[in-house]
């Protein structure tokens, strides 16, 4: 039985890894996804049936961290070789290493612009990078304790950081300084990212919560307790309004950021999940888990111009087949079935479909999902409505550029404008490889000259006896 409309559905689902997914990134066109796993190698697959997905294996260790640039022509890894390394996500599996790093590294993010990388290390540091000349710029060595998570903002200025040593760092990337400290008390943050407007962020905490902070006020704006383990993951859809987060409770629940409250509860993994993503249209995002499973889903949110974006429209539809959910959630609808996995490596690789749920969670809901605080009263109550003031809203015009985004450029454009960037990202690796052989080169060469100096001290000192 397919659901309704309104709700999310599971287009697609992976199986290749022979290993945990632990982390998932959509390329900007929707054509790629890219994944990470503790099978050490990095997967590309590709949306489209009759193409054959790619298996990366430069990493000599777990791969802890994967994200497409911007453009979507290059892919960044994190490992624990304590490399990281960019692939151009083609066949020909190339890639160069960046090694800086004497630990893990748990994390890495493209900037905006895709300039620079930041990386997040188990070495206490996070480290900046440039892309196209692939060196190491700076390190912010503040943590007491390995770091999780390092994300730039979305105009490029700030760094966050999330560490193990319980605090969520504020950077400012050119003054290369902490300009503020979160501190949390019961857990750490696994995973922490900005929100599309740049005001706030967001973090995925051990403690099994979800806490969105502003980054102006300091002051926390709402914290949800919706999960039942540690939350590994989360992402903000592009619109700003929802926030998906992934769990060790082998769920992911969709949060609706501006009433504050549990609106999905998602069910297909088997174990726990360990890396969520939205596309960059938000129309889609995909999952990896410790099952060893890829999967992609359609959002199917309602989006509305407007000052209140994306609004998600309430349905109430029901199946009478739709296993039972928790207390929370009164209603249960079956999402679609996943289709066949894809081929890899030349071999067929079949899974067998199981039943994937998707729980929505009534306005009536017994279990309280969130907390939300707000600037101006400083007692909250769990069965008052959330205000929506807290937390920012992007003005129409944004929006109206987001939801169009597919639309807006000539389809002729934007495949010219799409192959510009992929031979520029060419570019880029070759100079970057004879960069690498001239180095290589001088290296040589000095290693001759001072054997020849060497020769010649020699040769002197025999004449001389």
């Amino acid at each position: 039985m397919t659901s309704s409309p309104s709700d999310p559905t599971l287009e697609r689902h992976f199986k290749g890894h022979r290993d945990k997914v632990t982390s998932v990134d959509l390329s900007c066109n929707m054509k790629q996804i890219a994944t990470g796993s503790m099978d050490s190698s990095v997967m590309i697959w590709n949306m489209k049936p009759q193409m054959r997905a790619y298996r990366f294996d430069g990493h000599k260790d777990a791969v802890t961290s994967v994200q497409f640039s911007p453009s979507g022509h290059l892919v960044a890894s994190a490992s624990r070789d304590k490399a990281v390394r960019l692939w151009v996500p083609s066949m020909k599996a190339e890639s160069t290493a960046f090694r800086a790093h004497t630990a893990t590294v748990r994390s890495v993010n493209f900037s905006g612009d895709g300039q620079n990388l930041v990386t997040a290390s188990d070495d206490k540091t996070i480290k900046v990078w440039t892309v196209h000349r692939q060196k190491f710029l700076f390190s912010l060595n503040q943590h007491m304790n390995w770091v999780r998570c390092a994300k730039f903002s979305p105009d490029d200025r700030l760094i966050v950081s999330s560490s193990d040593d319980k605090t969520i760092k504020l950077w400012d990337k050119n003054s290369r300084e902490c300009i503020h400290s979160f501190y949390e008390h019961a857990g750490y943050a696994n995973h922490v990212d900005f929100h599309p407007s740049g005001t706030c962020i967001a973090a995925a905490s051990t403690d099994n919560s979800v806490k969105v902070w502003d980054i102006r006020s300091h002051k926390m704006l709402q914290h949800y307790q919706a999960h039942s383990g540690v939350v590994n993951s989360l992402s903000f859809h592009p619109a700003g309004n929802f926030l998906i987060t992934a769990s060790s409770d082998s769920t992911m629940k969709i949060l609706d950021l501006v009433e504050g409250k549990l609106l999905y509860t998602l069910h297909g993994h088997q174990g726990p999940v360990t890396g969520v993503a939205f596309s960059g249209t938000g129309e889609y995002f995909a999952s990896g888990g410790s099952d060893e499973q890829v999967m992609v889903w359609k959002s199917n949110f309602d989006c509305a111009g407007g000052s209140d974006g994306v609004r998600l429209q309430h349905r109430t539809t029901s199946s009478s087949t739709a296993q039972p959910s928790v207390d929370s959630h009164p209603s249960a609808l079956r999402s679609e079935a996943p289709e066949p996995s894809e081929h890899f490596n030349g071999q067929d690789s079949h899974t067998a479909a199981h039943t994937q749920s998707a729980s929505r969670s009534g306005s009536h809901s017994r279990a309280t999902p969130s907390h939300t605080y707000r600037h101006l009263s400083s007692s909250s109550s769990s069965t008052h409505q959330p205000q929506t003031r807290g937390l920012p809203q992007r003005s129409p015009q944004v929006q109206a550029q987001a939801q169009a985004s597919d639309g807006g450029v000539a389809p002729g454009l934007a495949s010219t404008l799409e192959h510009i960037m992929g031979q520029l990202d060419v570019l880029t690796q070759t100079v970057s490889i004879l960069e690498q052989r001239l180095t290589l080169t001088e290296d040589k060469l000095k290693e001759c000259l001072e054997n020849q100096i060497e020769i010649g001290l020699h040769l002197q000192r025999r004449e001389e006896a």
